[in-house]
């Protein structure tokens, strides 16, 4: 597997779980190309109401999805 790859895969899933340790759920858009409503990066989603909080158009990388959640 390609070691840039690996690393992607590494960063979406420690965003995943500083996420959910915050109380959250950050959901990865299934699409692979960007478009109005859909710019293919994470969702925070407030697990409790299921109403997106940031990443709006899933317009979040990983970094900014641990960024958010440790600023919150």
């Amino acid at each position: 597997m390609n070691e840039i790859l690996v690393s992607e895969q590494a960063s979406n899933a420690r965003a995943r779980r500083v996420a959910k340790a915050a109380g959250y759920e950050a959901r990865k858009s299934r699409w692979r190309r960007d478009s109005l409503d859909n710019a293919g990066g994470f969702m925070i989603i407030d697990p409790e109401t299921r109403f997106p909080v940031a990443g709006f158009n899933f317009g979040l990388d990983a970094r900014e999805v641990i960024e958010w959640c440790r600023a919150d």
